[in-house]
């Protein structure tokens, strides 16, 4: 590709895949059986307690922003907004259908895992929570005591009638649906009381035994006090119901002058997006349901009937209890080595080598946030820059480029205002640095800026010397806590230099039609990958050494997926590690024999992305690696501004290729893709001293501390 960044053509379609279902699976079927996998890590009572709990928030939330993502381009795609369909009824409604049968046997699961085991669990563990009939009277009293005292004044009511429409209902709110009959009339009315998310969810009762904890959740003691809320009215009926909205954003009005503008009214009509699924109790009450889906006007394959009450996003509550007996033990990130003394300059540590750093296995304030605090605070750095995609409320970075520019440093960010369900915050960032003198750009029309790179130029004896960091990750210290990210700081010339064109693709208007060492997105990186897919092949058809291993969240272009099935069918080894959702079907003879996809879940969300090429080497550890921002998708490929930078120094290189060693010879942690799309978990062994045994993440754990310690002088 040889376009300017801006004027990049991205008109096509987005994240598309082919339907040839014997060479792809469906990619929203992955996802689920992705998902699926999330769900196990409850499941498995290798999983600490607490940590089982707490899966089951990770699993529903994941599903929660699957229909508002997924399904809510669906419907966008269908809304006939360019007075045509963008395909036909029939396959929408079977896709919905096909959605749906994967999802309801995974809710069951989840019930059945919630009531069956972690329950009862918890009870055995002195953690009760309860139903209202499992009160005792004086927990009742207290419970409707604390309805009277700090619930009800929050309550709003809503009947429906002449005079009163039929009430909104805002994305994942808990409402409870009601019958109402006005006993002097004989009148049938509907109400709507909405369960409020700014209190507590789950209430902690009074006990005498120091050892036990009761709790009773918000909706239950509701539930049993609208009494007060419709006093003279008979309740006939009691529906729960949770509502799913659309979070798919139409940037349509790309002729516009100011984005940041055309982003914050687009976010506002977030709220109001349609519904693209109803979650509801059971219930026998027919008009009661069918007054709510005709109002919300949702189709079956949209409406979910629930096995239980229970909103399970709520159950983070209860997982943060402070028992440590039945949590993960902590991780505290030990400090790289290179970067161990903090009074030492990490400029002058960068020039003496390139630092590789892994996270949340090392520190993220020790390192990432050091090298902006320390840009900051040096009076010989002159200009700092940075591509923010997601970042936190309490980011340290916020206050550290502002405190920059106010000591006259050129300082630029780049906030992509469109990262979905951070629009908000990313807003309110872009306007606080550029109130305070922050160069600040919004992000380009037509793509997004995903790539996670920061530059800091500094007047040096010699000249001016430019440090970069590239990385996989967020520039988000709260992510970088459960994150397992990848970051090279450099100041390499053929690297950094790269780093700065790429800014100035950005920022400015210039063109770049390639890069010295750097893979960058849209411009060059795609037909670089593909190039190094045909070289393996070639090497391995002249019968030199020859193998790929990937790591990313997921894989789903469909040049290079097809590029993998003909060097595969060429009889090139092929490992891919996919934490998500895969496309590709693995192993399937005369299409893919020598592919092998798996998938590990564990404490931390593997996202790290590292790309391995043999390119011929008798040594593995020779071979060509690679890490940065993007995955094998279309959006990463030719729709987002994306950065893989080589790793060059062998040190990094055997940690490299010992982390995907580690990751493919695991038992504990592994899943293996089948070529019909499902997973099977590998089985661990007894033997704890065999590192396959104990996991990814723990090994890494381990070798980690060990490789940070103080070597003894």
């Amino acid at each position: 590709m040889k376009e300017d960044l801006r004027t990049l053509n991205t008109s096509g379609p987005q994240d598309t895949q082919a339907t040839d279902s014997p060479r792809f699976v469906d990619r929203d079927l992955s996802w689920l059986e992705f998902n699926r996998r999330v769900l196990h890590e409850a499941i498995d009572p290798r999983t600490p307690l607490l940590e089982r709990l707490q899966f089951l928030s990770i699993f529903t939330t994941n599903l929660d922003e699957f229909f508002m993502k997924r399904i809510g381009t669906m419907m966008l795609r269908q809304s006939g907004k360019d007075d045509q369909l963008h395909a036909d009824t029939e396959p929408h409604v079977q896709r919905l259908k096909a959605i749906q049968d994967s999802v309801v046997p995974l809710l069951e699961s989840r019930a059945k895992c919630l009531s069956e085991q972690l329950i009862p669990n918890l009870a055995e563990q002195g953690i009760h929570l309860l139903d209202w009939e499992d009160l005792t009277e004086a927990e009742r009293d207290q419970a409707n005591s604390h309805f009277q005292n700090s619930v009800f004044p929050v309550l709003t009511p809503q009947s429906v009638d002449h005079s009163h429409p039929f009430p909104f209902m805002s994305n994942l709110s808990v409402s409870l649906a009601i019958r109402l009959k006005n006993p002097l009339t004989e009148e049938r009315l509907f109400a709507r009381v909405k369960v409020p998310k700014l209190l507590p969810q789950w209430i902690e009762l009074d006990t005498i035994d120091t050892n036990v904890r009761r709790f009773i959740d918000l909706q239950a003691i509701i539930y049993h006090n609208l009494t007060h809320l419709f006093p003279g009215m008979t309740i006939q009926n009691i529906m729960t119901l949770r509502v799913t909205r659309s979070a798919e954003i139409d940037y349509d009005d790309e002729d516009s002058e100011d984005l940041l503008e055309l982003v914050t009214e687009e976010v506002r009509q977030r709220r109001l997006q349609r519904v693209v699924r109803l979650e509801h109790s059971l219930t026998d009450d027919r008009w009661l349901l069918d007054t709510v889906v005709e109002q919300l006007e949702l189709p079956p394959e949209q409406v979910y009937e629930m096995p239980d009450n229970y909103d399970y996003v709520d159950f983070h509550q209860i997982a943060a209890l402070d028992i440590p007996t039945l949590r993960f033990t902590p991780w505290i990130p030990t400090v790289p080595l290179a970067l161990a003394d903090d009074a030492t300059d990490i400029f002058a540590l960068i020039r003496d080598g390139d630092v590789l750093v892994h996270h949340p296995y090392e520190s993220f304030d020790a390192s990432v946030a050091r090298f902006v605090r320390a840009a900051v605070e040096d009076d010989n750095v002159l200009a700092i820059k940075m591509a923010v995609y997601r970042t936190s409320d309490h980011s340290p970075f916020l206050p550290l480029l502002i405190q920059a520019a106010e000591k006259g440093k050129q300082v630029a960010c780049l906030v992509e205002l469109k990262a979905r369900f951070d629009e908000h915050r990313n807003i309110r960032w872009a306007n606080a640095l550029e109130d305070s003198g922050v160069h600040v750009v919004y992000g380009l029309t037509g793509v997004k800026t995903h790539t996670k790179t920061a530059i800091v130029v500094r007047r040096e004896p010699d000249g001016l010397r430019s440090y970069a960091h590239i990385g996989s990750g967020n520039y988000n210290p709260q992510t970088a806590k459960v994150y397992t990210d990848l970051g090279l700081f450099t100041c390499r010339a053929e690297i950094a230099d790269d780093v700065v064109e790429l800014f100035h693709s950005l920022t400015g208007r210039s063109i770049k039609h390639d890069y010295e060492r750097l893979l960058v997105a849209p411009i060059n990186m795609k037909e670089q990958f593909l190039k190094m897919i045909r070289d393996e092949q070639q090497a391995h058809e002249e019968g030199r050494p020859a193998q790929i291993i990937a790591k990313m969240n997921q894989i789903q272009d469909p040049d290079i997926c097809e590029a993998l099935y003909t060097a595969s069918q060429a009889g090139l080894p092929i490992d891919l590690i996919v934490r998500g959702f895969s496309v590709l079907r693995p192993g399937v003879e005369g299409l893919s024999p020598t592919i092998r996809v798996i998938s590990v879940i564990g404490r931390f969300l593997e996202h790290s992305r590292i790309f391995y090429f043999r390119n011929g080497e008798q040594d593995p550890v020779s071979g060509r690696f690679f890490t940065g921002s993007a995955d094998w998708m279309v959006r990463n490929l030719e729709s987002r501004v994306e950065a893989i930078t080589p790793i060059d120094p062998r040190p990094f290189r055997e940690r490299l290729w010992g982390i995907l060693q580690i990751m493919l010879t695991d038992q504990r942690q592994a899943w293996d893709m089948q070529s019909d799309g499902s997973y099977v978990q590998r089985t661990t062994g007894n033997d704890l001293d065999d590192p396959a045994n104990r996991g990814t993440q723990q090994v890494l754990m381990e070798r980690t501390r060990q490789r940070n310690e103080p070597k003894a002088k």
